[in-house]
């Protein structure tokens, strides 16, 4: 029997100020998601990104983190780290940090999965173009079972986002609207 997890990735203060502005109703559709996964006894696994004090993690070939390091940002003592209030995590959910862009790279997440017996994820998260499709990709060749929720992503480009979730996405994942998919649950 397939087991799923709903993921809701980088939906943190720091990321959601910078994407969310465009579109007021992209939170409480995605709390009504993960209100509908717990109901349905589906896990809510949090992924979010973080550098420890110094970011000995990142290379400063690494044109994506370098400039954040030194920065002070998205340490553990940054306050942009914690998952968005209108969307976090409620008792028994997990949160898992990781190092990249991909919610597998630095992270527990595989071990967290395969411990719980889960093969099927469900990704939401900001950004489609980074965090989404990274984690879409990596899942896909470790042979996780995918589905996407289309608004449940966001994008700071419209075409991008569009492309993925109509062109790139459905080669490897299903691709549903939150409605669609918590409809599935019941």
């Amino acid at each position: 029997m397939t087991q799923s997890a709903l993921l809701i990735m980088d939906v943190q203060d720091g990321i959601v100020e910078r994407f969310a502005s465009g579109a007021p109703d992209y939170l409480p559709r995605l709390a009504a998601a993960a209100a509908a996964a717990r109901e349905a006894r589906v896990p809510v696994i949090y992924v979010t990104i973080g550098f420890r004090p110094g970011y000995p993690e990142v290379s400063p070939q690494n044109k994506s983190f370098a400039a954040i390091a030194g920065s002070g940002r998205y340490t553990s003592a940054d306050p942009a780290t914690s998952v968005h209030p209108a969307v976090a995590p409620a008792p028994g959910d997990i949160v898992v940090v990781k190092r990249r862009v991909s919610a597998f790279a630095g992270s527990d997440l595989d071990v967290v999965l395969r411990s719980g017996g889960i093969d099927r994820l469900v990704l939401a998260g900001i950004a489609t173009s980074g965090v989404v499709l990274s984690t879409l990709r990596q899942a896909a060749d470790q042979d996780y079972a995918l589905t996407v929720l289309a608004d449940g992503c966001l994008d700071a480009d419209p075409e991008v986002h569009r492309v993925l979730l109509e062109k790139v996405f459905p080669r490897q994942a299903d691709v549903v609207s939150i409605a669609e998919w918590t409809a599935g649950l019941a």
